[in-house]
């Protein structure tokens, strides 16, 4: 048993066989994460006592003969802005050391309801506030292909941990492309599904109209069947959707023969050749599976970043006022009066990329600017949720590169915000319109470094996108 490269699938041949238990599995995965994660970072802590917790469950289920779990003794890692009863979630910051949540994310609550193993919290950008992973309070996470590299951000712990084999799948969260890019550097599979398709209870807010939770896998079936496993109405969420939850193993083993597919023309702009070669050879590829490919063309993509960071700063400004060292957060013992404590609090608390976003975000809702910035952003961002949706009416699928390049090296953007910020240009739209997107490997560089081809289908078509994700990743495999 290669606990490195082991799938979802090989995991319930295996116990189905008993040739191992859910016991020996988690034993075998946690040793190797607790060797392993030295060299990247990625895991802020593990929970053996947890894991091995339902791992017994899983095999006194079996031997019972019930029913096990879609995730039955599959280990999972969970990003730290994903709470977990009982263990310590800090966000990546130093404000929430120790805070102990009270209950888990319903997300969490489903994984484990479905045999999945909790293996430990990842390391990720604090408050999901990057596209790096260098903005951790606890140090960057490393990106396993190469150890001077980032894993991108800010899911670059769960993207790692399942590239370095110390998870079979992990749980993510996405704004503005924080699963789709470290997927792409990391050379796993990430999908951002349809906002409201999976429950944000329990997920520390960031950006509320933005923020998602998403699936990591090595292939295309883990991260579906994952998905599959979070997804549905949750009435501790207001927006969950009512939507059904289809079958998406059966639906992605549809032929995707006759599928028209969309080349936005504004996104192959400024790439990286490198990049764009891989990705117009997958494109390739599914023309050689009988998709047809059209150009098409967004017009408001100019726009997003823009949009993009007026809102989701808007937004955190708001969510991030309740951490003031009255409640749960840790104190600074600094000052005489209840602001001095609030100033000196957040101040010493909050890292740099927190409090610019904080600031901006303040501004921008701020008395005299709101109707110039906040207000004109939020109908922006409705053009480019039209210029989605009529795409759609003429294709099935939109296809386009994750990021201009593929991943940089520790520190070579950290000075310059804008160009970190540019990482993100071709992500954050689906994020904007609230559409399904997802990663899927492409190749790599000559210089070994990993590539995603970036697939949006329309709202609540995680079907559609699945099935072409499956079919380019089987005929290259």
């Amino acid at each position: 048993m290669d606990i490195a490269k082991l799938t979802i699938g090989e995991i319930r041949s295996g116990l189905k066989a008993k040739r191992f238990s859910a016991k020996e599995l988690a034993g075998q995965a946690l040793q190797f994460a607790e060797a392993e994660n030295p060299k990247t970072n990625a895991y802020l802590r593990l929970c053996p006592e947890r894991a091995m917790q339902a791992a017994e469950k899983v095999d006194a289920a079996i031997a019972e003969g019930k029913g096990a779990g879609l995730l039955a003794g599959v280990p999972v890692a969970v990003k730290d802005v994903i709470l977990t009863e009982g263990l310590v979630s800090t966000c990546g910051s130093k404000l929430l050391e120790r805070y102990v949540p009270p209950y888990n994310a319903t997300a969490v609550e489903r994984l484990e309801a479905a045999g999945g193993l909790v293996l430990g919290k990842t390391n990720c950008d604090e408050f999901a506030m990057g596209s790096s992973n260098e903005n951790s309070a606890y140090g960057p996470v490393r990106n396993p292909v190469d150890l001077e590299r980032v894993p991108g951000g800010s899911s670059g712990g769960p993207a790692a941990v399942v590239a370095q084999g110390t998870a079979v799948v992990s749980l993510g969260s996405d704004t503005g492309g924080s699963i789709r890019q470290p997927a792409s550097f990391c050379g796993v599979v990430g999908v951002t599904p349809t906002y409201g398709r999976v429950s944000r209870y329990g997920l520390v807010a960031f950006a509320s109209s933005l923020d998602h939770i998403g699936p990591f896998g090595r292939n295309v079936e883990d991260a579906a069947l994952l998905l599959q496993v979070t997804a549905g109405r949750d009435p501790m969420d207001s927006t969950s959707a009512f939507a059904p939850v289809p079958d998406y193993l059966a639906e992605m083993e549809k032929p995707v023969k006759g599928m028209k597919i969309g080349l936005p023309k504004e996104y192959f702009a400024g790439l990286a050749r490198e990049t764009g070669d891989l990705v117009m050879a997958a494109v390739d590829q599914l023309k050689k599976l009988g998709c047809e490919v059209v150009e098409v063309s967004l017009p408001h993509t100019d726009y997003a970043i823009s949009c993009y960071y007026i809102i989701c700063t808007a937004e955190a400004s708001s969510n991030l006022a309740r951490y003031d060292g009255v409640r749960y957060t840790t104190r600074s013992e600094k000052g005489e009066t209840l602001i001095d404590m609030y100033r000196a609090t957040r101040g010493e608390g909050f890292g740099a990329e927190c409090k610019r976003r904080i600031m901006l975000g303040t501004y921008v809702l701020s008395a005299g600017y709101y109707d110039a910035y906040y207000l004109k952003a939020q109908r922006v961002r409705n053009l480019i949720a039209r210029d989605f949706s009529q795409a759609f009416e003429k294709v099935d699928a939109l296809i386009t590169p994750v990021s201009p390049f593929p991943a940089f090296k520790l520190g070579e953007k950290m000075a310059d915000p804008m160009e970190m910020y540019l990482s993100d240009i071709y992500t954050i739209t689906g994020d904007l319109a609230g559409i399904p997107c997802m990663s899927v490997p492409c190749g790599v560089t000559g210089t070994g470094l990993p590539v995603g081809m970036q697939i949006l289908a329309n709202h609540f078509a995680e079907p559609t996108m699945f099935r072409l994700a499956r079919a380019y990743e089987r005929a290259v495999q």
